[in-house]
């Protein structure tokens, strides 16, 4: 990670546009902040794709593209990078983020980025109409920077996805090893479905309801994967359910879209979660632990 970090930082600098791809079920969980901050130190424009806007809550996502598109150098988009309708757009979006560039003599350069599995690689294999990076449904699937010509006046250059060192939230964990990010190696897949759970039961509940055909009033996160075992008939041998598997069956169902449009955060839940970060790091004055007192 160290190394790509370093390549990616070197290839930066011969960039023009840097095409960011991020998950529009969880846009800033899955913003790589190691990305923005590369950009913004070599002052680079940014196309940011919400990819998988067809798996999204669509009124999450339109809230998510107002927010990015009032940054600066920054243009934001919600598409499906299997559908070759909506990466058609892409080049044309990148031109006008560096109108100085595109002719036959000084190419436009752009440089796909973003976090492992959010569909870089499709992207790249759509914006070039054949198949030139490995695709599947696993984390790290590309392993090196690659560069091609997408036209005379234009290059693409894909790159491994890369998470940054240390996850500061706790909940982000827990969103990209839900939309699977992250590995099953490194999480515990009933904690994550629990963790899933409490958010669409909080947000989503008619949609779990439609879905598993059970009563929702009342249930937490645990709650939720013992009633889908319970509902599926998952059961170990000896007669107790299955919750390993009911988690996995709740995970997916989300990751494939079997339970409707879901977004995981939105540009106000962000910022609840920020200002409670915020609060809990503060240092406690003595009107704190009056207040607690009393």
């Amino acid at each position: 990670m160290v190394a790509a970090r370093k390549k990616a930082a070197e290839t930066m600098e011969r960039t023009d546009v840097v095409i960011e791809v991020v998950d529009a079920r969880l846009p800033e969980a899955s913003c790589n902040p190691v990305i923005t901050e590369q950009r913004l130190f070599r002052q680079r424009p940014c196309l940011k794709i919400l990819n998988k806007a067809d798996l999204a809550d669509p009124a999450a996502t339109q809230a998510w593209l107002k927010f990015y598109n009032a940054q600066k150098d920054v243009t934001a988009v919600a598409l499906s990078c299997k559908k070759p309708g909506d990466v058609a757009k892409i080049p044309a979006l990148c031109e006008k983020l560096a109108p100085h560039r595109g002719t036959t003599v000084k190419p436009l350069r752009m440089m796909i980025r973003g976090i492992p599995n959010v569909g870089k690689s499709t992207l790249m294999n759509a914006l070039l109409n054949r198949r030139v990076a490995a695709v599947g449904d696993e984390p790290a699937v590309t392993k090196n920077q690659q560069r091609l010509d997408l036209n005379e006046r234009m290059t693409l250059i894909d790159t491994p996805g890369m998470m940054w060192p240390q996850i500061e939230h706790d909940s982000d964990g827990m969103m990209l090893a839900a939309s699977h990010a992250i590995g099953r190696n490194a999480v515990i897949d009933e904690e994550v479905a629990t963790f899933l759970g409490d958010i669409l039961l909080e947000k989503y509940p008619a949609l779990v309801a439609e879905r598993y055909k059970i009563a929702v009033e009342g249930l937490d996160g645990a709650d939720l994967v013992e009633a889908v075992a319970k509902r599926r008939g998952y059961r170990l041998k000896g007669g107790a359910y299955d919750q390993e598997k009911a988690a996995l069956m709740l995970l997916q169902d989300y990751r494939s879209g079997a339970l409707g449009r879901i977004s995981l955060e939105t540009p106000e839940s962000r910022a609840v979660m920020l200002s409670a970060h915020v609060q809990a790091k503060a240092p406690r004055t003595d009107s704190d632990e009056y207040n607690d007192k009393n």
